[in-house]
């Protein structure tokens, strides 16, 4: 049995099976929705539902609240209808002609960026032509059935190999393979493109780009994708906000200070929470959407880019709409989820 999902405000509508969730009913008709981890960890599918029920499905607490339920919203990636929808997405796009696929890749370089992330470049086969909006992620497929999503930090541009940023999770199953065994020309397997985050470029806003930790490498795709396809009009000023507790964690900065003089209206400001006396900082600390904040006090005619953790997500989202007039639909959102068995999203 199915039932009929209408978007507001868009219009668009599909079909959605009683065992299939919405998000991934969503995804067969090809219509991007936001999302990230599948699993109700990050929250970025929450959407409201304005008529119809639906069965909310396995989610936990801190990510749909007692009063997130009361308010009408559910997690899109878990959410499955028992009548027809309507439902509040205000990011919608179509999937258009890039597919989906499942490809075999071979390593092709392992450099320790910080003491707990691995920049790994891995090789596209050769005979496969492999498309993404810069944004996107991948899953490499494990043997045991399981996945681990990275977003994809290189530019869609013309390359044969995909950059990926992969920070160690203690106890880790995947994260802790990369560290220890994995080697070059290791073959890997993976899916993608995935992920529904990327610019919105028909818009003329302004442009925050608010990054934790390795959530620098979707911000990594899109910036570079901006320098290598041009700027036809006057470029959107694009203004970088990256925080990390420590200096390693910012662990290209050098390459996103040097994309000022690549990319006209780009800054960058890098942010440390917890500087130690070994890294003899002198630039902005705290949190950085708090630096963003002090310096943007009025976002109401911006649009904000956020990756990171989803407490970082989370907070950043409720003080730059509440307290610096920035819309809701102008913050785009990629949470990365981490376990102990689990990579980031």
């Amino acid at each position: 049995m199915s039932f009929q999902v209408t978007l507001q405000p868009s219009g668009l509508h599909f079909e959605a099976a009683t065992d299939e969730t919405v998000l991934a009913s969503a995804l067969a008709a090809g219509l991007l929705l936001p999302y990230s981890c599948r699993d109700g960890a990050c929250g970025v599918c929450k959407s409201r539902i304005v008529s119809g029920e639906v069965d909310v499905g396995r989610v936990s607490e801190s990510t749909l609240t007692a009063a997130d339920r009361e308010a009408g919203m559910a997690l899109l990636c878990c959410a499955t209808p028992r009548s027809d929808l309507v439902v509040e997405v205000r990011q919608v796009t179509r999937a258009g002609d890039i597919p989906v696929k499942k490809l075999p890749c071979r390593v092709q370089k392992l450099t320790r960026a910080a003491p707990d992330v691995i920049v790994l470049e891995i090789k596209l086969p050769a005979s496969e032509k492999f498309q993404f909006i810069a944004g996107q992620y991948i899953d490499f497929l494990l043997a045991d059935g399981k996945r681990r999503s990275f977003s994809i930090a290189s530019a869609p541009s013309g390359a044969d190999f995909l950059e990926l940023h992969i920070r160690l999770v203690p106890g880790g199953q995947f994260t802790t393979h990369v560290f220890e065994k994995l080697k070059e020309r290791d073959i890997l397997r993976f899916e993608g493109p995935l992920g529904g985050f990327r610019l919105h470029e028909e818009s003329a806003k302004p442009i925050v780009l608010l990054a934790g930790g390795t959530g620098f490498a979707p911000i990594k795709s899109i910036v570079e994708h901006a320098i290598a396809s041009g700027q036809s009009r006057p470029p959107r000023p694009m203004t970088l906000y990256w925080g990390s507790r420590d200096l390693a964690g910012l662990y290209q900065l050098e390459l996103a200070q040097a994309w000022e003089t690549r990319l006209p209206g780009f800054r960058c400001v890098p942010v440390l929470s917890d500087a130690s006396a070994a890294d003899a900082w002198s630039g902005r600390t705290g949190l950085a959407h708090h630096a963003l904040m002090a310096d943007l006090p009025d976002l109401s005619g911006h649009e904000v880019y956020a990756c990171g953790s989803p407490a970082m997500i989370d907070a950043a989202r409720a003080d730059l709409t509440a307290r610096c007039g920035l819309p809701q639909e102008a913050f785009f959102a990629d949470a990365f989820s981490f376990s102990n068995d689990a990579g980031a999203a």
